[in-house]
């Protein structure tokens, strides 16, 4: 599944870089904490790999 906004798929990139241990998870804040968690390696690389040119900022809740 793609990322559908710009900051998805940023918190993404941060929790697949503390999954790899790149960087502590420590540092994680919201989504991307939540993320590291939940989600697997290649599910996090799958969003983090979305192509940001075109996505919005942020999507609404509706």
């Amino acid at each position: 599944m793609p990322a559908k906004s710009k900051s998805q798929q940023k918190a993404a990139g941060a929790a697949l870089a503390a999954k790899r241990g790149e960087i502590s998870k420590d540092e994680l804040k919201g989504a991307s904490r939540e993320m590291v968690e939940s989600m697997s390696e290649a599910e996090l690389e799958e969003l983090a790999s979305t192509p940001r040119k075109g996505k919005p900022e942020k999507v609404s809740k509706s």
